[in-house]
């Protein structure tokens, strides 16, 4: 590992720049740090070890197998008793160690964040195809664009599979400093309110922050709406210019404490704004206007939340100078986002798709979608995740009993609770209303009953997955492929 300077270490003195150092028994500032671990299992001789707390451990408990693998810094928060590593290795104590992992790690690969265009995307729903759609526009404008996302992370075209919507700062910073590397000079992110939370994303230079919505999901973290709502703020004081929804109600908030804004909409004033829409099953058409000026786009990917984030992209690229005739150009040149309302095909007479919508709002905005484009029943599969916000549940199963036909209750990943609660959880909604459901727990056996069961000019919605390639279970991790698992359940009813 090479840091900012092509070598294989860092003065701890610049390690540390801009940390709140509380307290220390460090003599030499002026020795090596090979590298930054925040694991204790990937600690190795010279480095400093950042012990950060996670949901589930907390890395003070590690200290020792860190010293035992080359620790040769700890790092602190201001609770640890200092005195059970007294003598045993250095450390530093600082009020908040996520952010001391912040600043440390930028230090470490030298600000690489300062050397491209960096542009955050945040919300609750539409930030991932909101970052394909800029990355689109960027290359068409000719720029070579990385991007750091839900469904992978990208360096021009090569693909970095990714383990977080927002990887922990560390692995951030490193990420930067390979994009840099390689000649990128746009970077485009998903930044999740967990991220903003627990400063991932700390030090990290924003030339644009975009704001797509605010509808409720993790509060499970957050717990209260306002507190969800404060985190995703964050990213706007971080950033040189601001994007933001004004249909949005929380985007208007933003709008008032950042009058400079760039805004789009479909239906309140806005600077970039959406007329003249036709809705089709696997496109959109509409006018794209901004400063008495328009584009006719046809874009690839129906739904009205589809224009919605093409608005987005569309005014983040203004805010850059970018012309119209370029962003209409990247707009139309995108196919597809995995897993966003994607068509699987059959060659049936029922249509199947395939979205990752897990929130309230999400899956209010698809069957809106499907409402204004299917032909026949509305079949709509959906579970709800385990060891998530429970409040959003029994939102979602009023969702499903009023927007589908007929609704099939199955699993997402239910991880360590029992599927059957959660699905209990979702049916206090369902029964409120009307609609014909079945409970199905087994995701696989549901996903086959649907097709099984489908009629002339179904729409099967099969929600909630989406690019996912796997499910989480109590002890283990399954692949999970819905495109692959409804070919193999279309083959094996054909035979």
């Amino acid at each position: 590992m090479q840091n900012r300077k092509g070598e294989d270490f860092l003065k701890l003195k610049d390690l540390i720049e801009n940390i709140d150092a509380m307290e220390t028994n460090v003599k030499d500032f002026d020795k090596d740090i090979t590298d930054i671990a925040y694991n204790s299992k990937n600690a190795k001789e010279g480095c400093a070890f950042v012990c950060i707390k996670g949901f589930k451990t907390d890395g003070h408990e590690y200290i020792d197998e860190a010293i035992k693998n080359g620790a040769r810094l700890v790092v602190v928060d201001e609770f640890f008793d200092t005195s059970k590593i007294e003598g045993k290795v250095d450390y530093i104590k600082t009020s908040n160690t996520r952010k001391a992992l912040a600043v440390m790690s930028a230090n470490f690969f030298g600000h690489p964040s300062k050397d491209f265009l960096l542009i955050g995307v945040t919300g609750t729903n539409g930030k991932t195809s909101t970052t394909f759609m800029i990355k689109s526009i960027l290359e068409a404008n000719s720029q070579k664009v990385g991007l750091i996302g839900t469904i992978k992370n990208m360096i021009g075209s090569k693909e970095i599979e990714a383990q977080h919507t927002t990887p922990e700062s560390y692995d951030l910073q490193k990420l930067f400093w390979q994009m840099k590397n390689e000649g990128v000079d746009s970077v485009v992110m998903e930044v999740s309110s967990h991220s903003l939370e627990l400063f991932r994303v700390y030090d990290c230079d924003f030339d644009v922050g975009v704001f797509t919505n605010l509808t409720q999901d993790h509060l499970d973290f957050h717990g209260t709406m306002e507190n969800y709502f404060a985190a995703k703020l964050k990213l706007f004081g971080m950033s040189k210019k601001r994007v933001v929804n004004a249909d949005d109600s929380w985007g208007k908030r933003i709008i008032e404490m950042y009058p400079d804004c760039v805004t789009y909409a479909k239906d309140s004033d806005a600077q970039v704004c959406a007329k003249n829409i036709k809705l089709f099953v696997n496109k959109n058409q509409f006018e794209m206007w901004y400063n008495g000026k328009k584009e006719e786009i046809t874009l690839n990917i129906p739904g009205l939340f589809s224009i919605y984030n093409s608005l987005a992209a569309a005014a983040c690229c203004i805010s850059l100078g970018i012309e119209l005739d370029t962003i209409k150009k990247g707009l139309e040149d995108l196919k597809a986002v995995p897993g966003r309302f994607e068509i699987v095909e059959s060659n049936e007479r029922f249509t199947i798709v395939i979205d990752y919508a897990h929130t309230p709002d999400g899956l209010l905005n698809l069957m809106k979608t499907v409402d204004d484009v299917a032909e026949g029943r509305k079949v709509l599969l959906f579970g709800c995740g385990g060891d998530r916000d429970r409040t959003k549940r029994p939102i979602m199963g009023e969702i499903a009993g009023r927007m589908a036909d007929f609704v099939i209750v199955t699993s997402d990943n239910p991880r360590t609770e029992d599927p059957l609660k959660i699905i209990a959880d979702i049916l206090e909604g369902i029964r409120k209303t009307n609609v014909e459901y079945v409970v199905i727990p087994d995701r696989y056996e549901a996903i086959k009953y649907a097709i099984k069961n489908a009629k002339e000019n179904d729409f099967i919605v099969l929600a909630g997955k989406g690019h996912e390639t796997y499910q989480i279970l109590k002890d283990r991790t399954i692949p999970f492929d819905e495109r692959r698992i409804v070919k193999d359940i279309l083959k094996e009813l054909r035979e």
